[in-house]
């Protein structure tokens, strides 16, 4: 064989096999669209036993949002549908955290107005992501401020229910903000379980020498939005990387990773629903 016709051999098996994998690729996308579960929103319910949780908040109840992004891809009605199961959970408290836009900060405005239908006995309390503080976090917050919904940046909320009490600390975004513990636990008293509401998951190595911490609920990650059987997500965002979906064990303090509402990127889930989930303190 002369070199002309090895050269020539050589280009076609090249072009053969682009061709081939940027079939696979077609193929793969074609799969995940005609599987796409970006609209199946999913429930999780986990049950946290906490440490020092006092007899009258066995069973507190807290629902968890996270992860919004509210367009261009997800879309509001589909925010509408997580409000309306979260409130028929009838929640004692409502956690939002973080990533509420993505490319448009504008529709806060319009998401802000749908949080504000969010029922729960205790309230509803938000922490920013880091989403939010690369568009506007002036603006985010102007739409959390216009419909009455508090945020607790680096702070501290204290929940009484009978004799007992259950401390809430909202810390800023862990990537791009200043979080805080130790002013968000400035109102803790001796005893009290704490849950922590810190955007990125990966975190909770840094959270859990604290000591008092029971409960860390994150968001971020998405799960990876799409996940493959015996290898989990591929892609996964800065902070995100060790704990990226579900409930773990932190030392001695509980972490779990929401996989949030939206979508970024890709308007695609797979293996992976958007999520709400339901926690149900009990006692250790």
């Amino acid at each position: 064989m002369n070199l002309h016709n090895v050269i020539v051999n050589r280009q076609k098996f090249i072009a053969m096999g682009a061709t081939a994998i940027a079939g696979g690729i077609v193929a793969a996308s074609s799969y995940f669209y005609v599987n796409n579960e970006s609209q199946s929103l999913v429930v999780e319910q986990i049950q946290i036993p906490l440490k020092g949780l006092g007899s009258a908040l066995e069973g507190f109840k807290i629902v968890q949002l996270s992860d919004f992004h509210l367009r261009p891809f997800t879309q509001i009605d589909l925010i509408q549908e997580a409000v309306r199961i979260s409130n028929s959970l009838k929640p004692d408290l409502v956690v939002l955290t973080g990533d509420y836009v993505w490319y448009e900060v504008e529709a806060i405005f319009d998401l802000t107005l749908t949080l504000a239908a969010l029922q729960a006995k205790h309230g509803v309390y938000s922490t920013m992501g880091n989403h939010d503080l690369w568009t506007d976090v002036g603006i985010v917050r102007q739409g959390f401020d216009e419909v009455g919904l508090p945020i607790l940046d680096n702070q501290g909320l204290v929940i009484t229910e009978g004799k007992d009490s259950l401390y809430i600390a909202g810390l800023d975004d862990g990537w791009s903000g200043k979080p805080d513990l130790r002013t968000a636990m400035s109102d803790w008293q001796e005893g009290m379980p704490v849950v922590l509401l810190m955007h990125e998951p990966d975190l909770a190595d840094k959270y859990s020498l604290d000591g008092r911490i029971g409960l860390q609920l994150s968001g971020h990650t998405h799960g990876g939005q799409i996940r493959f059987p015996g290898i989990g997500a591929v892609i996964l965002p800065y902070l995100g990387w060790k704990y990226d979906m579900g409930l773990y064990q932190v030392r001695d303090m509980w972490l779990y990773t929401n996989r949030g509402i939206g979508v970024t990127n890709e308007p695609v889930r797979y293996n992976c629903p958007p999520e709400i989930t339901e926690f149900i303190l009990v006692g250790a």
